[in-house]
């Protein structure tokens, strides 16, 4: 099965109880033949989603993991290209000024028309500089909000290590803390790679797209690609086990997400991804799980889609 289709799942969710009602009838009254249908429509038991299920599932789906393709490959040029640019800096040897620099330079360089190209409109939430000794020099803020600086990426973050190590670029889910909710992490892509001054490892450049920001991005593109449908509601969810990303979305469909267990029963049946859907205020929402490998293990993305009424 190609791993960017979905296939029909059949997923059961509870609704109203339906019953056919139907008055005495001729065989040749064919109006009452469509008594028990039209009942069924006035209660609301017919699904309305199986159009939506098919463009999630042959358009949608396919669509974003080409998204995700892109923007991943993309932003692993821009990492290369950041390392090489900010590599001067990794060598200013005043410890203050070299910050100071750095900060400069790492909110710069995201800034046209002499920015990386790949970091012009990215959905990432930080770019950071790391010294040879793994800590956070700086990242992409004011010193005043720079809660990174200082932190042991190197130590931290395998992908990190590496490239400081071994002067190898990669990419990993890398998870952090949760300043708002301390209870809780969070995940995010992590591109880095080193820079290098005179042949040698002099530090390394870190950049960090949260799995949020990244359903924010593709929700937003749906709604882009589709905004002549009047009437149509749109969202991307993207999951991580049993963690739910995502911002802005309406709170009522937050109640309605297929939960980690209906996500890991749909994906045992059909591992390429499994569509669904459910009925909320009389509205039909279908939904697509889509598993994306590419970004980390058990990470994908829920797509709802409700056709306009």
């Amino acid at each position: 099965m190609n791993g960017n289709a979905i296939r029909t799942g059949s997923v059961h969710w509870p609704g109203p109880e339906c019953r056919v009602v139907s008055a005495p009838m001729r065989t040749i009254d064919w109006l009452a033949r469509l008594a028990p249908l039209m009942a069924l429509l006035a209660m609301g038991c017919v699904s309305d989603a199986a159009h939506a299920r098919k463009v999630i599932r042959e358009e949608h789906a396919p669509s974003l993991a080409t998204v995700i393709r892109e923007d991943m490959a993309r932003h692993r040029v821009g990492i290369l290209d950041a390392a090489g640019r900010l590599a001067p800096g990794f060598v200013v040897e005043d410890p203050a000024t070299r910050e100071r620099q750095m900060r400069t330079a790492l909110k710069f360089i995201q800034e046209p028309p002499r920015g990386v190209p790949q970091f012009i409109a990215s959905p990432m939430a930080f770019l950071a500089a790391v010294g040879s000794d793994g800590l956070v020099i700086a990242r992409d803020v004011d010193a005043d909000d720079d809660r990174m600086r200082g932190e042991p990426f190197g130590e931290r973050y395998p992908v990190v290590r590496a490239a400081l190590a071994e002067g190898r670029a990669g990419y990993a889910l890398g998870e952090f803390p949760n300043v708002e909710e301390p209870e809780e992490t969070s995940w995010s892509m992590l591109f880095a790679a080193p820079s290098r001054r005179g042949g040698r490892v002099v530090g390394a450049v870190v950049a960090g797209i949260p799995l949020w920001r990244m359903a924010q991005r593709l929700g937003r593109q749906l709604q882009v690609d589709n905004a002549d449908e009047q009437g149509l509601i749109q969202w991307v969810y993207m999951y991580k086990g049993d963690r739910l990303f995502h911002f802005a979305t309406p709170p009522d469909l937050d109640l309605i997400v297929p939960d980690a267990a209906t996500r890991r029963a749909g994906l045992a049946r059909s591992p390429g991804g499994f569509t669904g859907e459910v009925q909320q205020y009389s509205r039909w929402y279908a939904w697509g799980v889509l598993p994306t490998p590419r970004v980390g293990e058990d990470v994908g993305l829920i797509i709802f889609r409700s056709d306009p009424m």
